[in-house]
């Protein structure tokens, strides 16, 4: 599951360059500025250039780069309230690999739903963000965490407790 959660990651991230590309060398050209930020209504609060669009790629493409390499590197110690071993180490290790992954994926979708958002409100001259949209994506991130934590404790738990390493299979 890992590697097809990986590949969605990788695909809001090549949507996330191809739309800004798009719409900064694509015929549709857009005005001169573009909204930059936006107050807690969703109404922009500042305008700026259309190539500061590229700074979301670049910052999506910085945050897919550090989760990466800290899903790749195999810590011994975690914070979790559940005693880490030799057993349920690799069962740590997979849970939280899938849990940045998906991660990863929220976050770029949210900066490609952002990135659409701005090109099509800068070409129909109306700019305006639904407010529920930031708080939504934040319970999307936060429930995923909470579910694999669990999972992840769970799991670990069981491990721990259990002679067999083949109860991995369960979860």
């Amino acid at each position: 599951m890992r590697k097809t959660v990986e590949g969605g990651g990788v695909v809001m991230l090549v949507v996330l360059f191809w739309i800004t590309y798009a719409a900064l060398n694509g015929p549709q050209q857009l005005p001169l500025r573009v909204p930059t930020h936006f107050d807690i209504s969703g109404r922009p609060n500042a305008w700026g250039s259309p190539q500061v669009l590229w700074l979301l790629p670049v910052i999506g493409t910085c945050l897919y780069l550090l989760m990466t390499a800290l899903a790749t590197i195999r810590f011994r110690n975690y914070n979790l309230p559940v005693r880490v071993t030799d057993r349920n180490l690799p069962f740590i290790h997979e849970k939280t690999g899938e849990m940045i992954a998906w991660i990863k994926l929220e976050v770029l979708s949210l900066f490609v739903y952002i990135q659409w958002s701005i090109i099509e409100g800068a070409r129909a001259g109306e700019f305006h963000l639904p407010p529920m949209m930031i708080p939504v994506f934040l319970v999307l991130i936060f429930a995923t965490v909470g579910w694999y934590l669990a999972i992840i404790i769970k799991g670990a738990r069981a491990l721990s407790e259990s002679p067999d390493s083949a109860d991995r299979a369960k979860y």
